[in-house]
């Protein structure tokens, strides 16, 4: 069955890593991996933000938090905070007025409205509230709690006799699978199955969750990491989970581990899907996530302040029309950057955005210069402004609250040693400094650009250095 254009199926999950989609990496997610070796992996795809909202609204509209002002999620704090901009550019308006059929299902958390036809999806349903392993009703066969004084209680993982064709992503994908069979021939569409899962609480259903064992989970290689070289408030965010042992985490991970590999078959039910109705070979698949998570590295969980690579890395495979198969790209790129290639890839226009555009790698084709990838914290509630920058193996952590970071990844992947104090890498630090800066201006942060009073002048360079 083959359209005027390429269709669209994006599916984007919340809080999966980019390695439980490596080839001999800790996750069972065969499907993924054939995705990506009929099509192209990026290996060093950074999300925008490490939280969900501010993520997703970059996602969509090719913009930076500052820009599209979707600074926190926008179920933690009153309007106007965390509001999106009026008047933001969505590739998704874009199709829609191509004449594209379009569809969403699932979590969408970019915006407060919910009024998704607004940002051109003719089709929608983004408040599935069933009942399954997502809202946790019922017992759980085994669970893990954390409890601080004047806190609530918190569910971190647990494992549920629940089948997984009662959870809410099965449910979300059946939907999609449906939107898929109803093509009109000559009509194209864009799909978008957006899952909660793997996000936290890890809820696995039994029959995932024993297909990893525990036991044979490895720490990570930065799990005992003293950050005493990194900012203070690292060390006290990992208070949170001061009376956990590995075994603890080691059953969380299998838990998180587990539901990587529904999401998979889910993904393969869509595949099917595709095949069946004869149109694979016309659909540009993309999958990927908002954010990661720390997982046990340098002794953390979750997502959140502590900059490092397994709470920015993402998933992001693709293919379909317009990418060779059997891609591999190691370098840095964004998902600001999927915008401006989605544009071109299904409508060949440009798209106004922050972003750039991947289209090049897709065929192989690399940059000639250093990947680069740029991301921005806003700190939620407690205010804490960090700017992060890519290039190449480099990567620069600007903390407005303390000590800024530098990392060597080629030599340090596992972000150990912060070498931002060093003064033989103090030429490297201060020309990071000065790239953050350009990036900074380029994309009218003024209020990080206007950083010119004595109380701000502690970077290596300052604003006017970029």
């Amino acid at each position: 069955m083959r359209g005027s254009r390429p269709n669209l199926l994006l599916v984007i999950t919340d809080q999966q890593r980019a390695d439980t989609v490596t080839p001999g990496g800790p996750c069972l997610t065969p499907n993924l991996q054939r995705l990506a070796a009929e099509g192209a992996r990026f290996e060093r795809c950074y999300a925008a933000n490490p939280i969900c909202s501010p993520s997703r609204a970059s996602l969509f509209t090719g913009h930076l938090p500052h820009s599209h002002g979707v600074t926190d999620v926008t179920h933690a704090v009153p309007a106007p905070e965390a509001d999106l901009r009026p008047g933001m550019p969505f590739w998704s308006r874009e199709l829609a007025r191509a004449g594209y059929r379009t569809g969403y299902f699932g979590k969408w958390h970019v915006e407060r409205t919910d009024r998704l036809e607004e940002y051109g999806f003719g089709e929608y349903e983004t408040e599935l509230r069933l009942v399954g392993v997502q809202e946790h009703r019922g017992e759980l066969a085994r669970s893990l709690k954390v409890s601080r004084p004047g806190y609530r209680d918190l569910l971190i993982a647990g494992v549920t006799e629940a089948p997984a064709d009662q959870t809410h992503e099965h449910a979300l994908v059946t939907k999609g699978v449906e939107f898929i069979e109803r093509a009109v021939p000559g009509e194209p569409w864009a799909l978008v199955v957006s899952t909660e899962a793997p996000h936290d609480p890890y809820i696995a259903p039994r029959e995932y969750f024993e297909r990893y064992d525990p036991a044979a989970i490895p720490e990570p290689a930065s799990f005992a990491d003293p950050m005493t070289d990194k900012p203070v408030i690292y060390r006290r965010i990992r208070e949170a989970w001061r009376d956990l042992a590995w075994d603890d985490y080691a059953f969380a991970t299998a838990c998180y581990l587990g539901l990587c590999s529904m999401l998979d078959d889910q993904v393969g039910r869509l595949l099917a899907a595709l095949e069946a109705t004869g149109q694979a070979d016309d659909t540009l698949v993309v999958f990927t996530s908002d954010h990661g998570d720390y997982l046990g590295a340098h002794g953390l969980l979750l997502k959140g302040v502590p900059a490092f690579e397994e709470a920015y890395r993402v998933p992001l495979v693709m293919r379909g029309p317009g990418v060779a198969p059997g891609v591999r790209v190691p370098g840095p790129v964004s998902l600001l950057d999927l915008p401006r290639t989605l544009v071109r890839l299904l409508l060949g226009e440009e798209f106004d955005c922050q972003g750039g555009e991947l289209t090049g790698y897709l065929v192989g084709e690399g940059p000639g210069v250093p990947g680069v990838a740029f991301a921005e914290f806003h700190g939620q509630r407690f205010r804490y402004t960090q700017r992060v920058l890519w290039r190449g193996d480099w990567k620069y952590v600007m903390n407005g609250f303390d000590q800024d970071e530098l990392y060597d990844l080629a030599s340090d992947p596992h972000e150990l040693r912060n070498l931002a104090t060093d003064p033989e890498h103090a030429p490297v630090l201060e020309d990071m400094a000065r790239r953050m800066w350009r990036r900074v201006k380029d994309t009218g942060d003024e209020t990080l650009a206007q950083a010119h009073y004595g109380m701000f002048r502690f970077l290596p360079v300052g604003p006017d250095a970029g």
